[in-house]
């Protein structure tokens, strides 16, 4: 498995950013700005190991080969609203279909739920897109990160009702777009 762009794409989001989000929740038909800054950080082989292990994932004997990261953020909203969070994060590529390599992301806290989550992501290596998606409890958020250049990124979130078992996804309650900007 060709994993080369897919480790360049880690290596080039390490360090600190900016983001200008526009936030459009449909249910209510209201709009909000928010400022994110983010700083990530690789993961050692120790803390991989407690993600694969706080997810009940069977450990893999190639922890460095796997990208992984600690990931804070501070947002601020128009309104004033301010959220921190910090995470670890790891991604298990399972297979490689063309340009796509797919597999699992496993995070030691969810977005939306405080708990230990596996989720599904999709990498094009053409594209340089990043598309991850979680099924919450009640929603299914599917989140997308284009790496345009190494200070670049483009990120757009869009976040489902959870549909009923084997039913699309067609029910949009929030979506979400930003520039992310790294800072020197």
């Amino acid at each position: 498995m060709d994993t080369a762009k897919f480790r360049e794409f880690f290596d080039w989001c390490v360090g600190s950013w900016k983001t200008e989000r526009t936030y459009h929740y449909l249910s209510n038909k209201e709009v909000e700005r928010s400022r994110t800054d983010f700083t990530i950080v690789p993961l050692t082989a120790d803390l991989k190991a407690k993600v694969m292990s706080d997810n009940q994932y069977p450990l893999s004997l190639e922890l460095d080969s796997l990208p992984g990261f600690s990931l804070g953020f501070y947002t601020i909203s128009e309104k004033g609203e301010e959220v921190s969070q910090q995470l670890n994060l790891l991604f298990v590529p399972k297979q490689e279909n063309n340009s796509y390599l797919e597999g699992d992301y496993l995070r030691d806290r969810a977005y939306e739920e405080s708990k230990p989550i596996i989720s599904h992501f999709r990498f094009d290596s053409k594209t340089r897109e990043l598309l991850m998606t979680t099924h919450y409890t009640r929603v299914v958020s599917v989140d997308s990160i284009t790496l345009v250049n190494p200070t670049l990124r483009i990120r757009k979130i869009i976040n489902y009702q959870r549909p009923l078992e084997g039913q699309p996804l067609e029910q949009v309650s929030l979506v979400g777009f930003g520039v992310e900007q790294k800072v020197s």
